[in-house]
């Protein structure tokens, strides 16, 4: 296959499959961040919590048994690069779960339900995918960069990693802590037996987490192997919007990407989920205080993953699957900024009688 596709066609092709397989996710699992939340607060259940959390689990112990056997370097993952910003993280992690509550998906969310004919969630794409651009390298990237300026770890510090830096002290190589660190997330979650009550909602998790997994190890394959100095990734859903409203602009000149493919994958995956489920239909909004909302939390959800350097999906899953000390920090704010953002659009502010 190497013979007839370019380097850039095969990362495309790598995140067409995992987006695929994350759209069926969302489709035929119900695997949705804000759902999951949503389903913990107000609805008594936290089987959709514990998906995310063995979807979670799966990914650390794949991502770590590739870096045991020379698979994948950790370091060459965007999350472990860069120096931790805690107050990065908080912040941009309360806007975006309030962004997200506003909105009623995440970006991952939408494209999901995009796939099934939700014509309002192409509205929350875009928007999104504009503003994370506006944050990342428009208007407000300077008052971006002299607040939170993102500096590379050097050669010579810890990468901002939970088991690099057990490792450090403890002298336990980084894959043997990471790897029990997933496994204890991983038996924890499935601890259940309402969970194990709908094996099918533990198969979709499975899946998810081997879509995090297959990121890492196809782009890592193609950096090493390839010609093209490209990035080691895996899925996220905020700048990488952006980059494919961007590349359907202008893609004779922009050549394709991991997340042009990602993106892609999910819309697909979705689609032909929704058609397998007999849920496929168009619908729009009908109430112009709705779309306004909509809009809003598009907006801060793309201001808000730049912030936090990923979304529900790149901190909550591809960070994590890496456990880099942002990821638990920011998903737990998405967490806060969510629960904030649905107790406005449920119960409202007033005190409890």
């Amino acid at each position: 296959m190497r013979e007839f596709l370019s380097d850039y066609q095969m990362v495309a092709l790598i995140g067409l499959v995992g987006g695929v397989m994350l759209g069926l996710a969302a489709r035929l699992g119900r695997f949705c961040t804000l759902g999951a939340i949503e389903d913990a607060l107000y609805g008594g259940s936290t089987l959709r919590m514990r998906m995310w959390g063995v979807a979670i689990g799966l990914g650390i112990v794949g991502s770590f048994t590739l870096m045991a056997a020379g698979l994948f370097q950790s370091e060459a993952s965007y999350y472990l690069s860069i120096r931790w910003m805690p107050v990065a993280s908080i912040l941009g992690g309360l806007i975006f779960g309030y962004g997200m509550a506003l909105s009623g998906n995440c970006g991952y969310g939408a494209v999901a339900r995009l796939g099934g004919g939700d014509l309002r969630s192409f509205v929350i794409v875009l928007v999104m995918g504009v503003s994370t651009y506006v944050a990342l390298s428009g208007p407000l990237a300077p008052l971006r960069n002299a607040l939170f300026e993102q500096v590379d770890v050097t050669s010579a510090e810890i990468p901002p990693g939970i088991a690099h830096h057990l490792s450090a002290v403890t002298g336990v190589p980084l894959t043997v802590i990471g790897i029990a660190i997933g496994a204890v997330i991983l038996a924890g979650s499935l601890l259940s037996k309402d969970l194990w009550a709908k094996p099918s909602q533990i198969f979709w998790a499975l899946v998810v987490g081997v879509a995090i997994i297959t990121g890492w190890a196809g782009t890592a394959w193609i950096a090493e192997s390839g010609f093209e100095p490209l990035p080691v990734v895996s899925h996220s859903f905020a700048a990488p919007m952006g980059e494919s409203i961007l590349w359907f602009m202008t893609g004779s000149v922009r050549p394709l990407s991991f997340a042009v493919g990602s993106v892609a994958g999910i819309w697909v995956g979705a689609f032909v989920g929704s058609m397998i489920k007999g849920h496929f239909r168009w619908e729009a909004c009908e109430d112009p205080r709705e779309l306004k909302r909509q809009i809003f939390g598009a907006g801060l959800m793309g201001i808000g993953a730049v912030l936090a350097l990923g979304c529900s999906v790149g901190q909550g899953l591809s960070a994590f699957s890496v456990l880099a000390l942002s990821a638990p920090v920011t998903f737990a704010a998405i967490f806060a900024g969510a629960a904030l953002g649905l107790r406005q659009l449920i119960v409202g502010f007033q005190p409890a009688e």
